[in-house]
């Protein structure tokens, strides 16, 4: 006759690890894959942290422009080292294990600074429609304090939001059998599926939190540009137009590079569960990979305060 101990032991699993499958179909070829993504790692590092650099011992770029701008590059750099780990190791070294409670922290760093993201995005829009709009007060506006309680509240919303992810999965009976995760980091929609119970309530978290995060945030950045082209279009002079919306141009690609690939991994865990397996991965690695190889690149081309800051930290002058 069983003890109740080991009723419950057997009533209720959860796995010691979880094994990462990689890219699903090229797993021959890994090592192979590891060059470019590697190539990817270490742009988006070197380029955010020379962003970071610049802004901080280039004395004419403490705006609160460049300030939000070291924002997104510190949370490209964060997004960036929750993910290397795990997909280095198992496209180098075929280590494909990762323990259920590293997953569940690893999981809740991933989302957090995706939220993270978003946020400084909207935080950059309204810098930019206060820019447009009010150019007189613009320094007035946004302080150092109001920059920095910005900055506090874009955190603990990301932590509040995602705080609540890593026990809700933890609460859930696992099946034996299944532990393969479909990329080489984890998810929380991939997570909760390897579950037999009832997920519902981690679907409808997910679910709010997509859409009081990144779904606000996409609205108000519409309505942020809706407001700087009716400024705009009043200004008298179309050299002037022009001249506003160029400052515009790198924000916008830089939304465009982030909700792009966040609408589309969103799109495929709903809707798109018989497209292939390495679909979904390619997709997950565009929307985790792409964003913080492309900001620095995208901010150094069309921003030349940057630029020329980022050129004097690589080649080691001195402040400007």
């Amino acid at each position: 006759m069983l003890s109740f101990q080991s009723y419950v032991n057997i009533s209720f699993f959860q796995p010691p690890a979880f094994l990462m499958i990689g890219i699903p179909g090229l797993e021959a070829i890994h090592r192979w894959i590891s060059v470019p993504f590697s190539a990817m790692y270490t742009v988006a590092l070197t380029g955010n942290c020379l962003i970071i650099l610049a802004v901080k011992r280039t004395p004419r770029l403490h705006q609160a422009m460049y300030y939000f701008l070291s924002m997104l590059a510190l949370t490209d750099v964060g997004l960036t080292l929750s993910t290397l780990p795990t997909t280095l190791t198992v496209l180098w070294f075929d280590h494909r294990f990762i323990s259920f409670n590293t997953c569940l922290v690893q999981m809740f760093f991933l989302h957090s600074f995706s939220v993270v993201e978003s946020s400084v995005l909207l935080a950059m829009s309204f810098d930019r429609f206060v820019a447009i709009s009010n150019p007189l007060h613009y320094a007035a506006i946004l302080t150092n304090n109001v920059i920095i309680r910005i900055g506090i509240g874009i955190v603990a919303r990301a932590t509040l939001s995602l705080f609540p992810g890593p026990f809700l999965l933890k609460r859930l009976n696992f099946c034996p059998g299944k532990i393969l995760l479909s990329h080489s980091f984890c998810f929380h929609a991939d997570v909760m599926k390897l579950a037999c119970a009832d997920i519902t309530v981690n679907i409808l978290y997910g679910l709010y939190v997509v859409l009081s995060t990144v779904g606000i945030d996409s609205l108000l950045i519409v309505l942020s540009y809706t407001l700087i082209l009716y400024t705009v279009m009043g200004l008298a002079s179309p050299r002037e137009r022009i001249r506003a919306l160029n400052t515009c141009v790198s924000h916008i690609l830089a939304v465009l590079v982030f909700y792009i690939p966040v609408i589309g991994v969103s799109m495929i865990h709903r809707f798109g569960k018989h497209l292939p397996h390495i679909v979904h991965a390619l997709v997950a690695y565009v929307y985790l990979v792409v964003p913080p190889v492309l900001n620095p690149i995208i901010y150094s081309v069309k921003s030349k305060p940057i630029r020329r800051a980022m050129i004097r930290v690589f080649i080691g002058k001195g402040q400007s």
